[in-house]
C-alpha cells in the first residue's frame, strides 16, 4: 500500500506539473500571436518607406534648386534677397526632414521593440519543456508548427522593414546635417554681406563684366524659388489665411448692412466723403482687412507680401477712381506701376549687367515722376500734405540707388531702389486705410447713435476729417515696420525684440513668455469689446421694439451671452498664457477665500444676475416698480441693472435688491394696462345718458382694447355730485397716460355737447 501510495503521489505531481507547464506554454504562445498581430497592424499603418524615399528625392531636388546662386553658380555678387529666400526655403526643408527623421527613428524603435519582445518570448525555457505523454507531445508540436507558419510571413516582413529603415536612416540623417550646415553657411554669408554693405561688390556699371549668365535663366530659377517659398508659407499659415477670409466676409456683411441703414435713413448725400467707404463694401472690407491683417503674418516671403500689396493697391485704385482729382489719380497709378516693377525686380535673385541697367532706368523714371508731382502737383487738392515729404524721400532714395549702382554697390542700390518706392506706396496705402477706418467708424457711430449710449470712445471730427493722434502713431509704426524689412540691418533690432518676446521665463513651475502675456491682455480686451458691442446692438434692438409693444427674447438672455463671451475669452487667454486647466482649481480656491472675507455682496449680485437671466422675473424693456423707483429696465448687467425713470434719469440697482425687494412688473406677461377714470356729475344729470356717453368713448380710440369691454359703474353719492367710474384696458402701457389725457378731453367735449354739468369741487366731498 505504501508503494502504491507513493506511486500515485508521484503520478499526480507529474500531471500537475505538466498541466501548469501546458498552461504557461499556452499563455506564451497566445502572447507571441498577439504581439505578432500588433506588429502586423503597426506595419500596415506605419510609414510608407517608398513614399518617404520619393519625398526625400523631392527635398533633395528642392535643395539643389535653392542652392543655385548661393552654393553653385554664385557669380561675382551674392544678393540679400537670394540669401533670404534660400534661407527660408532650406529652413522649411530642414523642418520637414527633421520631422521625417524623428518619425522614422520612432518607427524603427517601435518595430525593434516588437522584434525583441517576440524573440525574447521564443527564447523562454517554458516553450521547450515537453510532456511525457506522447499524444499530448504530438498535439503541442503540431500547434507550434502552425503558429510558426502563421508568424513566419509577418516576421519576414518585420525583418525586411527594419532593414529598409536602417538603410534609409543614414540618408535622412545626412540630409538633415547637410540642410543644417547650409543654413549656418547662409547666415554667415548674410553677416558678411551686411558688414560689407557700403563696400564695392562689383565693377562700375560701365566696367568689364566678370560673370555672365543668361538673364532668362536667372528669372526662371528666381520664379521657382519664389513659388517654393510661397507654397511652403501658405501651407504653414493656412489657418491664418482662413481667418483672414472670414474676417473679410464679416467686414463685408457689416458694411453692406451699414450701407443699407444709411440709405434707408438718408443720412448722407451722394457727395459726402463718408460714402467712399460704402461705395463698394466688399472692396472696402478687403482693403481695410488686408492692410491691418498683414502684420499677423510673421516673417512672410517677399512674394506673399507683394500679393497682399497688389490686392490692396488695386482695391484702393478702384475705390478712388471717381472720388479724387484726376491729376492725383494718374500720379498714384504711375507710382503704383513703378512700385510693381520694383517688386518684380526685387524677385530677381542674381545680379546681371542687364538688370543693373534696368534698375538705373527704373530709378531715373522714379526721380522724374516724383519730382514732377512735387513741383507741378496741385497741392490745394491734396488733403494730406505729408505725402510731399514721402515723395521727396523717394527721390533721395532713387538718386542714392543710381549712384550706388553706377559705382558697383549692387545690393545697396537695390535696397535704395525698392525702399524708395515701397516708402511712398505703403504710406499712401496706410493713409487711405486709416481714412476708410475713420469714416467707417464715424458712420457706424452716426447710424447707431443713442443719446445715452456710445459704442466708440473716440471723438470724430467729420468737418476736418482728422483722426485721433493714436491712429497716426499706428500708421507710422506700421509703415516703418514694413519699410525696415528691406534692410538686413533691421534684423539686428528685430531679432533681439523677437527673442525678448518669445523667450521662456519661469516663476516656480509656471512658464510664460512676454508674447503670451500680450496675447492674454489682447484676448481679454477683444472679449470685452465684443461683449460691449453685443450689449450695444442688443439694447438697440430692444428699444426699437418697445414702441410696438413686442419684446424680443434676446434682452433676457443678454447677460448669459455676455458672460459666455467673457468666460470663453478668459479661458482662451489663460490657455494662451500657458496656464493648465487644472491650475484653475487654485484660482477658484483663492476666490472662495476672497468671498469669505468680503466679497459676499459682489458674489450675491453676480449670482442674482444669473438667476434673473434664467428665471426672467424681469427683462430688458419691462416697466417695473421696485421700492420707490419705477421706470423701464434698460439693461441687466453682471453686478447691477439700470432702470430709466420717466424723467430720463438712470437708476442703478444692484441685482440682489431686484430679487430681495418687492418687485412689480407691469409688462411681464403682456404690455396692456387697466385705466380707471372717475367723473363727477350733478344730481340733475340723466345717469343713463351719461353712462351711455362714457361707455362709447373708448371704442373710438384704437389704442384701447375692445376685449375686455370697457365698463362704466356708479361708484358714490357725495354731498354735491354723483361719481361715475370708467374702466378700460390700454393695449400698450406706454400709451396709458396719453390715452387717459385724450379720454379726459373727449369726456369734457361730450358732456358739454349734451349739456351734462359737472359740479365744482367741494372739499367736504373728499
Amino acid at each position: 500500500m505504501k508503494i502504491f501510495g507513493d506511486s500515485e503521489r508521484r503520478k499526480n505531481l507529474l500531471e500537475y506539473s505538466e498541466d501548469t507547464i501546458a498552461t504557461r506554454q499556452d499563455e506564451t504562445i497566445e502572447l507571441i500571436k498577439k504581439l505578432t498581430l500588433e506588429a502586423q497592424s503597426y506595419l500596415e499603418n506605419g510609414i510608407d518607406t517608398t513614399g518617404l524615399t520619393d519625398e526625400l528625392k523631392r527635398i533633395r531636388l528642392w535643395y539643389e534648386i535653392t542652392s543655385d546662386g548661393v552654393f553653385i553658380n554664385t557669380g561675382s555678387i551674392q544678393t540679400h534677397r537670394n540669401l533670404e529666400t534660400s534661407y527660408k526655403i532650406i529652413r522649411e526643408l530642414l523642418i520637414r526632414t527633421t520631422a521625417r527623421k524623428l518619425s522614422l527613428d520612432n518607427y524603427y524603435k517601435s518595430l525593434a521593440n516588437f522584434r525583441n519582445e517576440i524573440d525574447s518570448l521564443y527564447q523562454q525555457e517554458i516553450l521547450y519543456r515537453f510532456s511525457s505523454d506522447s499524444a499530448v507531445l504530438m498535439r503541442y508540436v503540431e500547434r507550434l508548427t502552425v503558429v510558426s507558419q502563421e508568424i513566419k510571413p509577418i516576421d519576414s516582413s518585420l525583418k525586411k522593414t527594419l532593414i529598409n529603415i536602417s538603410e534609409l536612416q543614414p540618408t535622412v540623417n545626412l540630409l538633415v546635417t547637410k540642410l543644417a550646415a547650409s543654413i549656418e553657411q547662409i547666415e554667415l554669408f548674410q553677416q558678411r554681406l551686411s558688414a560689407n554693405t557700403f563696400k564695392r561688390s562689383s565693377n562700375n556699371l560701365g566696367g568689364p563684366v566678370t560673370y555672365s549668365r543668361p538673364f532668362n535663366e536667372i528669372i526662371t530659377f528666381s520664379m521657382i524659388k519664389a513659388k517654393l517659398s510661397f507654397v511652403f508659407y501658405v501651407k504653414n499659415e493656412m489657418g491664418k489665411i482662413v481667418q483672414l477670409c472670414i474676417l473679410v466676409i464679416v467686414c463685408s456683411v457689416f458694411l453692406f448692412n451699414l450701407k443699407r441703414n444709411v440709405q434707408r435713413r438718408n443720412l448722407l448725400n451722394s457727395n459726402a466723403p463718408e460714402n467712399l467707404v460704402l461705395k463698394h463694401p466688399f472692396l472696402s472690407a478687403l482693403f481695410i482687412v488686408l492692410n491691418i491683417f498683414q502684420f499677423f503674418f510673421i516673417d512672410p516671403p517677399f512674394i506673399f507680401s507683394v500679393l497682399i500689396w497688389i490686392l490692396t493697391g488695386l482695391s484702393m485704385t478702384f475705390l478712388l477712381k471717381n472720388s479724387i482729382a484726376r491729376y492725383w489719380l494718374v500720379a498714384w497709378l504711375i507710382l503704383f506701376v513703378l512700385f510693381l516693377f520694383a517688386c518684380f525686380d526685387n524677385l530677381i535673385l542674381q545680379a546681371t549687367r542687364s538688370e543693373r541697367w534696368i534698375m538705373v532706368v527704373l530709378s531715373g523714371v522714379g526721380v522724374i515722376s516724383c519730382t514732377t508731382v512735387i513741383v507741378n502737383g496741385p497741392r490745394i487738392q491734396l488733403k494730406e500734405k505729408l505725402l510731399i515729404w514721402f515723395l521727396g524721400f523717394a527721390v533721395l532714395m532713387q538718386v542714392a540707388a543710381i549712384l550706388s549702382n553706377v559705382y558697383g554697390r549692387y545690393n545697396l542700390s537695390k535696397t535704395f531702389l525698392t525702399a524708395g518706392f515701397f516708402n511712398v506706396v505703403l504710406a499712401i496705402l496706410f493713409y487711405w486705410a486709416l481714412q476708410f477706418i475713420i469714416r467707417g467708424l464715424a458712420l457706424t457711430a452716426r447710424v447707431y447713435n443713442k443719446p445715452d449710449r456710445q459704442l466708440f470712445n473716440i471723438n470724430f471730427d467729420p468737418v476736418s476729417g482728422k483722426a485721433p493722434p493714436i491712429f497716426y502713431v499706428l500708421l507710422f509704426v506700421g509703415w516703418f515696420a514694413l519699410f525696415a524689412r528691406n534692410f538686413y540691418a533691421s534684423k539686428f533690432i528685430s531679432d533681439p525684440i523677437k527673442n525678448f518676446i518669445l523667450e521662456k521665463r519661469t516663476i516656480g513651475e509656471f512658464s510664460y513668455t512676454i508674447g503670451s502675456l500680450f496675447e492674454f491682455i489682447l484676448i481679454l480686451y477683444v472679449s470685452g469689446i465684443i461683449s460691449r458691442t453685443v450689449a450695444f446692438f442688443a439694447a438697440g434692438e430692444t428699444t426699437t421694439q418697445e414702441s410696438t409693444g413686442r419684446k424680443r427674447g434676446l434682452g433676457s438672455w443678454l447677460l448669459i451671452i455676455r458672460i459666455s463671451i467673457i468666460s470663453i475669452g478668459l479661458l482662451t487667454a489663460l490657455a494662451a498664457v500657458g496656464v493648465p486647466m487644472d491650475r484653475l482649481t487654485i484660482i477658484l480656491s483663492a476666490l472662495s477665500v476672497g468671498v469669505g472675507f468680503g466679497l459676499q455682496t459682489l458674489v450675491n449680485n453676480l449670482v442674482s444676475g444669473l438667476i434673473i437671466s434664467f428665471e426672467k422675473p424681469v427683462s430688458v424693456g419691462d416697466i417695473v416698480e421696485i421700492g420707490k423707483q419705477s421706470g423701464v429696465v434698460k439693461s441687466v448687467g453682471f453686478r447691477s441693472s439700470i432702470i430709466t425713470t420717466s424723467d430720463g434719469a438712470n437708476v442703478i440697482i444692484p441685482n440682489g435688491d431686484l430679487l430681495n425687494q418687492h418687485l412689480v412688473n407691469w409688462t411681464q406677461e403682456n404690455p396692456s394696462r387697466a385705466v380707471n377714470i372717475t367723473v363727477a356729475v350733478a344730481y340733475s344729470t340723466n345717469l343713463e345718458q351719461a353712462i351711455k356717453i362714457l361707455k362709447a368713448l373708448p371704442g373710438k380710440d384704437e389704442r384701447i382694447l375692445a376685449i375686455p369691454e370697457p365698463t362704466v359703474m356708479i361708484r358714490q353719492f357725495t354731498g354735491s355730485s354723483i361719481n361715475i367710474q370708467l374702466f378700460f384696458w390700454v393695449k400698450n402701457i406706454n400709451d396709458s397716460e396719453a390715452v387717459k389725457s385724450d379720454i379726459f378731453l373727449a369726456i369734457d367735449s361730450a358732456f358739454k355737447e349734451h349739456s351734462i354739468g359737472m359740479p365744482l369741487y367741494n372739499k367736504n366731498d373728499s
